[in-house]
This record gives structure tokens, C-alpha cells and sequence, in this order.
């Protein structure tokens, strides 16, 4: 116990240290923004022609100041007494002046934001994050209470109204927020629905604690490329053909039809398309390169911006959609749910990024993730689909994307993807509905694991891989 309690003491401690950290150095770069602009406006002013033609009446004054300096000490004293009093009562003023507008309803989120960019400009926003937060939880605590002693009120009504009254507060409460006699309410003969439990985003947020805890998922070895496509080879998938080497941003090659990427990378981050010496492609930015230095400053920025977290690199064969018309192929990334397809995602990158939305069932829909780049694709065929439902369900995990390009001779593997990026950007109902698919998968998995299901392929892969243990 007294152990926890110096533990504790120490992260304390040690967060109380970042945080004056954090602040000094906002406030110094606010006060170097403030020399700087002061400099330039010294100098337009000892440019300027009232500048020059006052100089006599400014030595006069210098003149004056000096006479009088001795003079009157205390008065100056006292009045900078009074005026740190004043600095005091106006940071004052200013703190309520925050706390007032953050619970303003009237103010808008590009106010709040305004207010939160000019904070940190003076390094004063980590103080006023915690008054905002606090202020947020109390906000939300009076009406999660409020709106749960309302669900109270029509526990004992007639079942109907009941469910009718509970499904109207349900979306209005997070998950943890809900009461257990409103879950009850979801088992009985006529059950409330409880999609709202349900979330994309709260079950692979609750599956990153998994791996945090447990130290590794039965799906992030294969977030790995070289091991990914090893195991794609194993289940017969077509791949690209791969240089074994890996590379740093001084040994890359240079070869014509070939895509570099880095080996620890994820999205597009870092992705570079080489038709030509005089024609490469910049996927991540959508931008034409002229020629190999200009490709390989791409990649020293990737580095110094952190876009890349390390200086290594694989190169592969470029899958083209159309040969000759340097047509890259697009992507098709499959968003599977333990032998069940959910939603696809097609990207087209050239001449610029667009996406396109499918279900399993072939249609186009809008979940609010791109609705600006919407484009019309082509979709994938029956037996795609199939293909990459039965993959999935040879991996032991609730979820997985799986991403294929879709070459002229059909779908080439690319590569795992445990955690998307930016999954939390669905709409409300996208998440909830994702969100069915992977409680759905949990519950199947788990109940295939208690019948003996053994997972062959993966176990016999993963047996052969030196120093990795799933």
C-alpha cells in the first residue's frame, strides 16, 4: 500500500512537472512572438521620418529624465503596487470571462475554438482545460441524473410506455451513464432495444485497453506487412511482388513500377508510386513528382514531421488498374467482422483521392467519413466478397480490416489493418451499426472457441515465426 501511495505521489508529481513545463515553454514562444513583432515595429518606427525629425526633442527628454529620476521613489513604488493589484483582478476577471463563455449556449464551437488557439498563444490554456472539464462533468452529471431519475418515474408503467419513455433517454446517455434497470428492460419477452450500447469507435477504443493490457491481440502480428504477406501467401491470396530488403531513405532504390512505403506504416503516410525517373507520385499529399531528389525530400519530411516514425522502408511492384494508361489501382479495404464483410471502403487516388462507401449487400451509402471526395466505384463481385469473408474468419478477432487493390487481373492483397485510422469520424448511426457487427462477431467468436474451433491456418502460421508468441 505505502508503495501505491509513492507511486502515485511520484505521477503527481511528475505530471504537476509537465505541466509547468508545457506552460513555460507556450509562454516563451508567446513572449519570442511578442519581441519579434515588437522589433519590427521598432524598426518601421526608427525608419520613419517623425522618427528622425523628432530626435532633439527626444534628447530634451532624456534630458528631463535624469534631472528628476531621484524624485519621488515611493510614488512610483506605490503605483506599481496598484498596478500588479490590477493585473491580478484582470486575470481574474479574464478566468470568469472563459468560464462563463464555455457555458454560454449561444457560443459557437469556431468561438471556443478561437478562445482555446489564443489561450495556448499565451500559454494559459492548461489551466483553463481543467476548469473546462470540470465544468463539463458537472454539466453532464446534473443531467445524467436528472434524465435517469426520469427513466425511474415509468419503471412500474405498462411495459410499452415504459420502453417508449426508455428509448427516447437512451440516446442521450453514453454507455457507462446507462442505468442497469433500463439494461433489464432489454431482457425481457418484449425487449427494449439497445443499439445505443452499441459503438464502432467505443469497442476498438475498449480493444487498444485490451492491448495495452494483454501486451498483444491475436490480429496485430499481422499489422506487421512482411508477415502479413507471408500469411496472405499461405492462404493462397495473389500478392505483389516484393523486394525481401529493407531500405533507408539513402539506399532506395530507384526501378520503374514499383511503390515505396514504410515497413511500419500505416494509411498512406509515407506511400510513393514511381511510373517513370520523371513521373512519381506522392499518395499521401496527391501531388506529382518531378523527379527522384524531389521524392526523396517527401521522405526526409515524412521523417522530420514524424508523418514516418522510422527511417525504414520496403519497395514492391506497383499494381496498376490500366498498364498503359499508368492507371494505379484503387483501393478496396474491407472492413470484416470474424467471417462477416460490414462496410467496404473504395479509394481512387489519381488524379486526385475519392471515396466511395459500400455495404456487403452492394450498395452506396454515406456515413459523414468523406462526404466531401464521394465518388460513384464500381464495387466488388460475389465471389470477392466470399473471398474476403472467409479469410476473416480465420483469424481469431472480432475485427480486422482487410485491404486489397484492385489490379487488372483482380484483387491483390495489401495488407492488414487492426485499427483504422480516424474510425471515430462515422456518424452516429454508422458507429452504432459497426458497432452490432463487432458485439455480434465477439459473441460468435467466443461461442466457436468454447465448441473446439481451431483456427489452423493461423496457429500453424504463427508457430513457424521465430520469437512471437499469439
Amino acid at each position: 500500500m505505502e508503495q501505491q501511495v509513492r507511486q502515485y505521489s511520484t505521477e503527481e508529481s511528475t505530471t504537476k512537472l509537465q505541466k509547468e513545463m508545457i506552460q513555460t515553454e507556450e509562454k516563451l514562444k508567446h513572449l519570442d512572438r511578442q519581441i519579434t513583432q515588437d522589433k519590427r515595429q521598432i524598426s518601421d518606427i526608427e525608419q520613419s521620418n517623425t522618427w528622425k525629425v523628432t530626435a532633439i526633442f527626444r534628447r530634451i527628454k532624456q534630458f528631463f529624465i535624469k534631472l528628476f529620476s531621484a524624485q519621488d521613489k515611493q510614488t512610483v513604488k506605490q503605483l506599481e503596487i496598484k498596478l500588479a493589484k490590477k493585473e491580478r483582478e484582470l486575470n481574474d476577471l479574464k478566468e470568469e470571462m472563459y468560464e462563463k463563455q464555455l457555458l454560454d449556449n449561444e457560443i459557437t464551437e469556431a468561438e471556443i475554438i478561437d478562445s482555446f488557439r489564443s489561450l495556448k498563444d499565451s500559454g494559459e490554456l492548461l489551466n483553463y482545460l481543467e476548469t473546462y472539464i470540470e465544468q463539463k462533468q458537472q454539466f453532464q452529471l446534473k443531467y445524467r441524473n436528472a434524465l435517469t431519475y426520469g427513466a425511474r418515474l415509468y419503471m412500474n408503467n405498462d411495459e410499452a410506455e415504459r420502453n417508449l419513455v426508455y428509448s427516447k433517454i437512451l440516446p442521450s446517455l453514453h454507455n457507462e451513464e446507462i442505468p442497469e434497470f433500463m439494461i433489464r428492460a432489454g431482457l425481457n419477452e418484449k425487449p427494449l432495444p439497445l443499439q445505443q450500447v452499441a459503438s464502432f469507435r467505443g469497442s476498438l477504443n475498449m480493444r487498444m485497453r485490451q492491448k495495452q493490457l494483454n501486451g498483444t491481440l491475436p490480429e496485430w502480428p499481422l499489422d506487421d506487412k512482411r508477415l502479413a504477406y507471408d500469411f496472405a501467401k499461405r492462404m493462397n491470396l495473389t500478392i505483389p511482388t516484393i523486394d525481401e530488403q529493407t531500405y533507408t531513405k539513402d539506399t532506395i532504390p530507384f526501378k520503374e513500377g514499383t511503390v515505396i512505403k514504410p515497413v511500419d506504416g500505416a494509411g498512406s503516410r509515407g506511400v510513393y508510386l514511381v511510373h517513370t525517373a520523371n513521373d512519381l507520385y506522392d499518395v499521401k499529399r496527391s501531388q506529382q513528382l518531378d523527379n527522384w531528389d524531389a521524392l526523396i525530400r517527401a521522405i526526409e519530411d515524412d521523417l522530420q514531421t514524424d508523418a514516418v516514425a522510422n527511417d525504414q522502408w520496403m519497395v514492391e511492384q506497383l499494381i496498376y488498374e490500366n498498364r498503359y494508361e499508368k492507371s494505379p489501382a484503387r483501393d478496396m479495404k474491407f472492413y470484416c467482422f470474424y467471417g462477416k464483410v460490414g462496410i467496404i471502403l473504395e479509394i481512387i487516388r489519381d488524379p486526385e483521392v475519392r471515396q466511395c462507401w459500400w455495404t456487403a449487400d452492394g450498395k452506396r451509402i454515406s456515413t459523414e467519413k468523406y462526404d466531401e471526395t464521394l465518388f460513384k466505384g464500381v464495387g466488388v463481385t460475389e465471389e470477392e466478397l466470399d473471398m474476403v469473408s472467409e479469410l476473416s474468419a480465420k483469424i481469431p478477432a472480432p475485427f480486422i480490416r482487410i485491404d486489397f487493390l484492385k489490379g487488372e487481373d483482380g484483387l491483390v492483397f495489401g495488407e492488414f489493418t487492426p485499427k483504422p485510422g480516424n474510425y471515430d469520424e462515422f456518424d452516429e448511426k454508422t458507429d452504432k451499426w459497426l458497432g452490432d457487427y463487432f458485439i455480434d462477431a465477439q459473441g460468435r467468436l467466443i461461442n466457436d472457441l468454447l465448441d473446439g474451433k481451431q483456427f489452423v491456418e493461423y496457429q500453424e502460421f504463427f508457430e513457424n515465426v521465430d520469437g512471437l508468441h499469439v
